[in-house]
């Protein structure tokens, strides 16, 4: 296996890894209903191409550029293309609006954009013409030609026929040769405290720290160069970017891009991935679907299953089982579980949860049905991953220990802080900011508190920061969308909840003197019970939906409940400044809040 160490820079891991590996296959999607690879080669000769036709179009060493699209081949070679040319990766998320994609091409100022399809390319193309300094487009897909007026507009397939034709395909091995380690390598726009995406500078070392770290994780269940990577979350996501892309890479292994989450099932029995890495809210998400499953099951069949689920759990809590037990739960390993670890493929070593917390009860579950998931922790400031439990000392309870080559330290406050190359080099344009989260002493102050237990393990017991981390792992800043709630005319105060969970929900202290307006004219003459009035909360939901309507999916609010006594000091809700005191309010809304996520309400 290629030493990740004497490398130094992603595009040189991937062509030292193409010498290697040639004709094997890497990149593989689904055209017209069957898998086609392409090879290391091809793969290779490809992204030489572009990078070239990137140059010839005039990309400069440094300049970014911004990439727009779902997970498929072309992304991979698109983001090493741009880093073998010189250039700097700018992801962005395909849900973002045409706000979100003009704020990042100003504030990177990119100096070309990289976007898939038509119904992407419309919002790209709109932001486009909108920035600061207007960037080429490069479409892998033809785009609508009404939106691309006035737009320098290129092909994919012209860029990479006018870098063969200029001759520089080979100069492009020589650019790669002189990337250094300490060069940015990609801007990740993540949202802070302001809510204003920030964009994280990530330097190639920082990235290649952690598929070295990752590789440690991961030795002791046998990693090989015929590994199967299933990529599923967005390749924007730092996480993604790194553990779906750059580690499979790094290791050799083939990468299959998902069809969907509705397809996610067939696709899993279809590639038999050995390594998946995703997010709570997936493993979330397959737990229900099989306990769903279970209740229509035979009885017969859902008593195995609950045998089974009893006694893995049982074991893992204690540590062993009696001497029938371990009989038992042997005979159950043949009768059930083997059937469950079929279901992912059957040759599945382990998933990687990763992007925000596990719940504890969601990792027992799938080790008890012996599906190894191994928990990690991190943050894009961190390239992104930090630690991860590794397969032979897995502690479901804690985020694991730290990958090799980081220090961590806790703060006086309880603060967790991590050092090492894997920190970003900061926030790009943003050195106020910056210097709050990296000191003097290269220390990134990472917002969680924890602790290090006696074996080095580390345990998350809280958030410093307000910022809700949901079971995506996307990070969302409350006061934004909470900021939008309250310029509507019908609502005086909100909170926005949904830490660890699938999306968001909000408490909302409707506006007094709306309400009572309201109370007139539609005759209601109890201000409490509008609380409960399905007119009332409908004309509170139409301030709701128009407020969705001017945020990202990840920031819409999905249900509310309403409150009549607002939020002040004398009930200690409210600072002295007048901020919210949000555990002041979820010590008491909290079940409230949480009960909305009961679907059958």
């Amino acid at each position: 296996m290629l030493d990740i160490r004497a490398c130094a820079s992603l595009p040189g891991l991937f062509l030292a890894q193409a010498a290697r590996l040639g004709p094997k296959p890497v990149l593989w999607a689904k055209r017209g209903g069957e898998w086609h690879a392409r090879s290391w080669a091809e793969t290779e000769e490809q992204v030489l191409s572009l990078a070239a036709g990137l140059a010839a179009l005039g990309l400069e060493p440094g300049d970014r550029v911004a990439l727009i699209s779902e997970n498929r081949p072309e992304w991979a070679m698109a983001d090493l293309a741009i880093m073998a040319a010189g250039g700097i990766t700018v992801p962005a998320y395909t849900t973002n609006t045409v706000a979100d994609h003009l704020h990042i091409l100003d504030n990177s100022q990119a100096r070309f954009v990289i976007v898939s399809t038509p119904q992407l390319a419309e919002r790209a193309l709109a932001a486009a013409a909108r920035a600061d300094r207007q960037p080429g487009v490069i479409a892998m897909e033809p785009p609508p030609l009404a939106q691309s007026s006035g737009i320098d507009l290129h092909s994919w397939g012209s860029i990479q026929t006018m870098g063969r034709e200029s001759g520089q395909v080979a100069a492009m091995r020589a650019t790669v040769a002189e990337l250094r380690r300490d060069a940015t390598a990609c801007l990740i726009y993540t949202s802070g405290t302001g809510g204003v995406p920030k964009g994280v500078m990530l330097s190639h070392g920082a990235i290649l720290h952690n598929c070295q770290g990752a590789t440690r994780v991961l030795e002791d269940l046998g990693l090989e160069e015929n590994e199967v990577f299933l990529s599923f979350l967005p390749l924007s996501h730092a996480y993604e970017h790194t553990a779906g892309l750059h580690f499979p890479i790094a290791i050799g292994a083939e990468i299959y891009y998902a069809e969907g989450l509705e397809h996610l099932a067939a696709n899993m029995a279809e590639v038999h991935p050995t390594i998946m890495t995703a997010v709570p809210r997936l493993y979330e998400s397959m737990r229900t679907r099989i306990l769903k499953g279970l209740a229509k099951a035979p009885a017969l069949r859902r008593r195995l299953f609950e045998a089974t689920l009893a006694l893995g759990e049982r074991r893992i809590e204690r540590g062993r089982l009696g001497p029938l037990d371990t009989l038992a739960d042997a005979v159950l390993d043949r009768l059930v579980r083997a059937k469950i670890r079929q279901r992912f493929g059957g040759r599945l070593k382990a998933f990687v949860s990763g992007g925000a917390p596990l719940p504890y009860e969601v990792g027992l579950f799938f080790t008890a049905l012996g599906v190894r998931i191994l928990q990690g922790y991190g943050q894009t400031e961190a390239a992104p991953v930090i630690s991860c439990n590794h397969a032979s000392r897995m502690r479901l309870e804690t985020v694991g220990h730290a990958l090799e080559g980081v220090e961590l330290r806790i703060a006086d406050d309880g603060e967790i802080l991590v050092r090492g190359e894997l920190v970003m080099q900061g926030y790009w344009r943003d050195p106020t900011t910056t210097a709050q989260v990296i000191d003097a002493q290269g220390w990134l102050h990472t917002g969680d508190i924890g602790e290090i237990d006696p074996d080095g393990a580390i345990r998350i017991t809280d958030r410093k920061k307000d910022i809700i981390v949901n079971s995506g792992g996307d990070n969302v800043a409350p006061q934004r969308i909470e900021g939008f709630l309250t310029l509507q005319p019908e609502i005086a105060q909100a909170m926005v909840h949904g830490d660890r969970r699938p999306h968001l929900v909000a408490l909302i202290v409707p506006d007094r003197d709306w309400m009572e307006s309201w109370a007139r004219e539609n005759k209601r003459d109890d201000p409490i019970a509008l609380m409960n009035d399905p007119d009332f909360r409908h004309a509170v939901s139409m301030a709701v939906d128009r407020v969705n309507t001017q945020v990202s999916a990840i920031e819409k609010i999905r249900r509310f409940i309403l409150v009549a006594d607002p939020f002040s000091v004398e009930n200690e809700m409210l600072t002295p400044t007048m901020k919210i005191r949000r555990h002041r309010i979820k010590e008491k809304f909290g079940s409230t809040l949480e009960s909305l996520y009961d679907e059958r309400k």
